[in-house]
Parts: structure tokens; C-alpha cells; sequence
């Protein structure tokens, strides 16, 4: 045990940090016993540690630098209690936890500590001053977490360190040579620590996350096996959300640095041969089970790499399920079923995380798996079960800024393909020119998905895209097309309780003057909240019949027309 005197660049002593285990380290991260605020601060600038001979500093600031008696050192000790240890603007020096400090000197005055401009507790230990302002003392789970995160930072350095003096090479070994390798060394780095390490850390616990953040995606492991996670949000290294029945939380998981972060989204892009550096610092990909991944880095992520990944449900959802839920009533999905196997176009609308991948998923199943399906896609995301399928993925461009292939030139080669249906993962751009045209051209029961608050809303988006496109064509043409081509507009909603909901089921019935006519067919009518604050209301019908029903109970088709009963 042993104190740590904290001075700032004001020369104000901020009292002493007791470190109560052999070893402690210093900077900018969150899992460092003491965090110091400042652009010449290093995630882990400085590590201290007790041996038999005294106390030794070590620089670990990777070329920042740490100074003791103001000369750069790399490993410097024992450390005396006259010796300064510069870091940035601030000054340590070492005191002893028996003999120099007496136990109300140490730091257990938090109030004082958060008084001061420069440091808070929340700096120190991760703790913030409470609503009615007093700091509250970092409890027993607090510290623990902090002492795991410590001791993951410092063995998974050492493998590092470790692989470097051996030269291993790699690049060459597939996923299971490189477990088995740094398994091994992990083992090592154990059997070398021996009673260094505490007794009471869980050696397990913490060689499972040395080895995800070695080798897979870190603490992410973890939060990608919970079934109930259904988005995971890395807004920083020490910064991670998660989305749980709709509802966003922050995890008391993180990361260790910024390199642990972006080490992650390079295995994630890696195998799908795409890029992320300062040239290209975003990146679209996808995990192995599908699951969606967007990455940004910076200059661009000012906080540091950045990664938000929509997971989707290992099980497949089905219409029964979404009834089940509550996102759609039975009326509904038997008339959306209906328009799929009949060849409609329908597009599904709603706004980011409302759940139209999922519903485009749904209703691709229904299908019929004799027809040829071909999907288009940013990134490859739909999950369909149809035996003939055939998945086309954009591709970016290369290091040379070439070589890039546009979901609009896939539209277009597509057609091409002898497809029975085109399925758009989304429509973004020109490509919605396109799809229209495939729509209008005897490519019926195309489906796709667009960002819109409203079935009205999607009419202008779709205007607005196909004038993205480069062609010069009068509005009244742009509509006409949208008209002719789109059949069924299904908006989805999500709902401020997290709950997600087929709110509209709207047909396209034709162009009058310059406006484009929607007719709803089904509406959602939220009526309130719940006394756990959900959101309450009921699926109706309108009582309107959509013209393609008329037309199926003029060929002789059976219909069930209950369904429509206002």
C-alpha cells in the first residue's frame, strides 16, 4: 500500500490517492486509479509499481513522455519521497501509506476533492457528486470493477509486449491459430505474475476478457451474447449503451483504450475486405450473424472510434410473432400477406430503429418459393428463407478511390438476372429512380424500405430521390411514375416507450391534379399510457377496401373481406 500526492499546474496539493494493491497507473482512461485530464495525457501514461527493491515507475505514454526530477525517463525507481514525477501540467510525488500520512490525510475528504476546479472525484474514481451534491464514496462494486479493468489493461500490454519480443507473425494464422497462440502466451503472462496478482480477482472472469479483447471484439462479447440487447452503442472507449426493450442504458462495460476500440472494428471489416483509416474513417459492415455494424473514427469522432451495431434475434421472427408482440394485429397481416403473394409493390417506411428491416424480413417469406428473389443491399442484412436467392452487396472504394460498385448499378444489373422479385434493402439515392422503373416495367412485388415519418412523407422522399438521380424530369412525371408503380406504402413507428408498430396501411390510388392519393387502409390510434408508461391504443380499420381486393373477387379469387369491417 501506498499514497500517491496529486499537485496540479496551480501548485495545489489535491491531498493523497491511496493505491491499496502493488500496483497502480496514471492517465486519461477511466480504468487508471488516478485520471488526469489533458491533450499530453496518454490513456496510460504512467504505471507504478511496488517490488521487494521499492517502488519503480515505468513510461508507457508510447513517445508523450514522463519526467522524474524533470529528466524523460523510461523505467526510473526506487522512487524516494523528494523525487517529482511530471506528467503534463501535473506534479506526483510518493509518500507512505504507514509512516507519512495519517488516514485522514488520505483521500477520504471526497467533498473537498470535488471543490477543486481541476479534479473531481469522478476523476479520481469514476464517481460523480449525487443530486443533492454530496459525493458519495465509491462503493465496494465500484472499486472492484475499477481493480478488474486495471489489471485487464495491464495483461493484455503484456501480451502484447510479449508477442512483439517473439516476432509472432499474425497475419498468416486463421481465427483458431490465433486463439490457440495467444491462449498459450496468456497462460504465460499467469504463471509469470503468480502472487502479484490478487487474491480476490477473478482469474477467470478476467483471463475471458484479456482474450475477447486480444482476439475478438473485446467487452462487446459479452453484450452481443445477451439475448435481450438489441442495439449496442460505443460512443467512446469508457462510453458504451445498449438498447434493452427499447429503452437505452448505459453498461458498466467498456473498453480499455481507443486502440482496444479500433483493434475491434478492424477485426469486424477485415474479413469483408474493407477499410477504415484518417482516409476513409467510416465503414458499413456486419458481424457473422448478420448482425449490422456502422464504425466512424477520428478526425471525424471527435471522442474517439466510435461503433453502433443493430443486432439482430438469432431466431427468425415470423408474422405470428410480430402479432404476438403487438406491432400488427392479425387483420393486418392477413391484407399484407395477401398483397405479397399477389404481386404488389410495397414499400415500408419509418424512421431509424423502427423496425422496417425486420418487417421487410417478414414479408419476404411470404413469397412463394418457386419465384426467383433477388436483394440489393448496402449491407447485406435481410435474412430471407426463399430457396432461390441470390444476395448482391455494394462494394466501397478501394485505397486509389476506385472500384466502388453503387446500390444503384446492382439495381440495374440485377434486372438483368432474370429476377421474379427485386427486394431493396433500402433506397437512398438515384437508385429509387431505378426502382421505380423496375416496378413499372413487369417487375411486380418489388419491396424495399425508405426513411419517412408518414405515408405522405414517402411520396416526397421518393420525388426527392429521383431527382438525385441526375435526370431532369418534371415533378408531375415523378409522380405519375410513383403512382403507377407503387401499390401498398406500410409506415412503421417507434413508439417513445420503445415499443415499434405498424401504424398506416396506405394505398396508392392514382394522381389527381399534382397531388398523388393515398387511401389508408388500416390506422394505429394511440390512446394514452399505462401506468408503467407504455404506450396504449388499438389497430381499426377505415372500412376502405383496397382496389386490388376488388380486383382479386372479380377474377374469382377468395378473399376474406371480414377484415376491412370498420
Amino acid at each position: 500500500m501506498f499514497d500517491i500526492i496529486v499537485i496540479t499546474d496551480k501548485g495545489k496539493t489535491t491531498r493523497r490517492v491511496r493505491c491499496t494493491i502493488k500496483q497502480c497507473s496514471i492517465g486519461k482512461s477511466r480504468d487508471n486509479l488516478i485520471q488526469i485530464r489533458g491533450w499530453r495525457i496518454a490513456p496510460v501514461h504512467a504505471h507504478i509499481e511496488m517490488t521487494d527493491k521499492g517502488l519503480f515507475i515505468e513510461d508507457r505514454s508510447e513517445g508523450i513522455g514522463t519526467r522524474v526530477n524533470g529528466e524523460h525517463i523510461q523505467c526510473y525507481g526506487p522512487l524516494r519521497g523528494a523525487d517529482v514525477i511530471s506528467i503534463g501540467s501535473y506534479e506526483f510525488r510518493i509518500g507512505n501509506a504507514s509512516g507519512e500520512a495519517t488516514d485522514s490525510e488520505v483521500v477520504d475528504s471526497y467533498q473537498e476533492l470535488a471543490e477543486d476546479s481541476d479534479w473531481t472525484v469522478e476523476t479520481v474514481f469514476g464517481q460523480a457528486p449525487g443530486e443533492d451534491g454530496v459525493t458519495q464514496q465509491p462503493n465496494e462494486q465500484d472499486v472492484g470493477r475499477r481493480r478488474m479493468l486495471m489489471w485487464r489493461n495491464r495483461i493484455h500490454q503484456e501480451i502484447v509486449r510479449m508477442m512483439d519480443l517473439r516476432r509472432t507473425d499474425v497475419g498468416d494464422m486463421d481465427e483458431d491459430e490465433l486463439r490457440s497462440t495467444v491462449e498459450g502466451i496468456l497462460d504465460e503472462v499467469f504463471r509469470n505474475m503468480g502472487s502479484q496478482l490478487p487474491d480476490d480477482v477473478d482469474r477467470e472472469q478476467l483471463k475471458s476478457e484479456v482474450l475477447n479483447e486480444a482476439i475478438g471484439l473485446g467487452p462487446l462479447e459479452a453484450l452481443l451474447a445477451e439475448e435481450d440487447v438489441s442495439e449496442i452503442m460505443v460512443n467512446a472507449f469508457d462510453d458504451i449503451y445498449v438498447e434493452r426493450a427499447g429503452r437505452l442504458e448505459r453498461s458498466d462495460i467498456t473498453f480499455s483504450s481507443d486502440g482496444a476500440v479500433l483493434s475491434a472494428i478492424e477485426r469486424i471489416v477485415a474479413p469483408l475486405g474493407r477499410r477504415i483509416d484518417e482516409s476513409s474513417p467510416m465503414v458499413d459492415a456486419r458481424l457473422r450473424d448478420g448482425s449490422r455494424v456502422n464504425a466512424i473514427i477520428p478526425p471525424l469522432a471527435l471522442k474517439g472510434p466510435c461503433i453502433t451495431i443493430r443486432k439482430f434475434s438469432k431466431k427468425k421472427l415470423t408474422g405470428d410473432d410480430m402479432i404476438r408482440f403487438g406491432s400488427i394485429d392479425a387483420g393486418m397481416l392477413s391484407l399484407l400477406k395477401t398483397a405479397v403473394e399477389q404481386r404488389c409493390n410495397i414499400i415500408i417506411s419509418g424512421g431509424t430503429g423502427s423496425g422496417k428491416t425486420t418487417l421487410l424480413n417478414v414479408l419476404s417469406n411470404f413469397i412463394p418459393h418457386r419465384e426467383r428473389v433477388i436483394t440489393v443491399e448496402d449491407a447485406a442484412e435481410l435474412q430471407l428463407n426463399q430457396p432461390h436467392l441470390v444476395s448482391l452487396e455494394a462494394r466501397p472504394p478501394n485505397l486509389e478511390g476506385k472500384g466502388a460498385i453503387t446500390i444503384r448499378e446492382l439495381v440495374k444489373n440485377c434486372l438483368r438476372m432474370r429476377p421474379d422479385r427485386i427486394v431493396v434493402g433500402e433506397c437512398r439515392g438515384g437508385e429509387a429512380l431505378d426502382m421505380l422503373q423496375a416496378m413499372n416495367t413487369g417487375h411486380d412485388g418489388s419491396l424495399t424500405t425508405v426513411h419517412a415519418n408518414t405515408p405522405r412523407d414517402v411520396i416526397s422522399r421518393l420525388e426527392v430521390m429521383v431527382m438525385m438521380s441526375g435526370m431532369e424530369l418534371p415533378v408531375r412525371a415523378i409522380r405519375e411514375q410513383v403512382a403507377s408503380a407503387v401499390d401498398i406504402i406500410v409506415q412503421q413507428t417507434r413508439f417513445s416507450d420503445g415499443s415499434r408498430r405498424v401504424t398506416h396501411i396506405s394505398e396508392v390510388t392514382g394522381v389527381e391534379g399534382d397531388i398523388v392519393q393515398l387511401n389508408d387502409i388500416f390506422v394505429y390510434r394511440q390512446e394514452g399510457f399505462d401506468a408503467d408508461g407504455k404506450v396504449t391504443g388499438r389497430f381499426e380499420s377505415t372500412g376502405a377496401v383496397p382496389h386490388f381486393y376488388q380486383e382479386l373477387r372479380e377474377r374469382g379469387i377468395a378473399v376474406d373481406m371480414s377484415i376491412f369491417a370498420g
